[in-house]
């Protein structure tokens, strides 16, 4: 009993913050809720979730979100391997390049997402130097088919230095043995590569796509600066955050309906978590 005793504050905070939310959450699920004047809780069983499948707009806000995860995890995901690999082949000024590699990460999203709004103007930098190089210039935050791309491009630049720490770190724990042996039978550089490290790196990849596969389901900031909530233009950059944060604070009398998006939401990482972990075959490495 003793030692239930010393848990009890971080059992009431855990209950307090997180599990109870959690459970309340999924009891507004099933309920149409009344939160401000008069508070009122109407049952109405699984009409909140049947609503999703005729809703528009969450159909929409799914494919954005989805096509968002296909793109940004396997391109953050690559670019942290490379970045990482080239840190540890032991170039000049391998200290210097990994604090500038890492300097997106340490920037504040809501910084970063405006300095990127600054940087897609139509008379910023990025088309600046398109013109000059003689290439078409896009309206990037403006044009339906561009803007959800603007935003992958600006998240895979500042999240990849993230995973590539953590690559750096598992590199530096194969055996150089293994470089040498496979050197011996006459490997190229790039067979090493494909051959020695990747596979030795499984463990730690399964880890970084689980890690980028959560984060990107739930994005929310930098597409509500973007587009000032709207997730607009056009709902090109609305995700399932985004709608459930509309229909939480903006749509009175909806916050059942958002809470059980929130839910699904949740059903919808998990499922995508295990069936990468399925894939990925992490425990037979170890």
């Amino acid at each position: 009993m003793q030692g239930y005793v010393f848990l009890l504050p971080a059992l009431f905070v855990l209950l307090l913050f997180l599990v109870g939310p959690i459970f309340y959450a999924i009891f507004l699920s099933f309920h149409k809720v009344q939160l401000l004047g008069t508070t009122s809780f109407e049952f109405v069983a699984l009409k909140n979730y049947m609503n999703i499948f005729d809703d528009l707009r969450a159909k929409i806000a799914v494919w954005n979100t989805a096509k968002y995860v296909l793109i940004v995890v396997p391109c953050q995901t690559f670019l942290a391997i490379i970045l990482a690999a080239t840190l540890n082949a032991g170039m000049k000024g391998e200290k210097f390049f990994r604090i500038i590699y890492f300097l997106p990460t340490l920037t504040s999203s809501a910084v970063l997402t405006l300095i990127f709004m600054w940087m897609y103007n139509q008379n910023g930098l990025i088309n600046k130097v398109l013109d000059f190089i003689h290439l078409p210039t896009y309206n990037w935050i403006n044009d339906p088919s561009i803007a959800l791309y603007a935003i992958m491009a600006m998240n895979i630049w500042s999240t990849a230095p993230f995973y590539m720490v953590i690559y750096l770190a598992a590199l530096q724990d194969i055996p150089e043995s293994l470089y040498e042996a496979a050197e011996l039978d006459g490997a190229s550089a790039i067979q090493k590569f494909l051959y020695v490290t990747v596979p030795h790196l499984r463990p730690v990849t399964s880890f970084v796509v689980i890690m980028g596969i959560v984060g990107t389901f739930q994005l929310f900031d930098q597409s509500y600066i973007f587009s000032g909530g709207s997730g607009g233009p056009n709902n090109s950059t609305l995700t399932v955050v985004l709608l459930i944060y509309q229909y939480a604070f903006k749509n009175m009398g909806t916050m059942g309906y958002a809470a059980a998006l929130a839910f699904s939401l949740a059903i919808i990482i998990l499922i995508a978590t295990l069936i990468q972990r399925k894939f990925s075959k992490e425990e037979s490495l170890y």
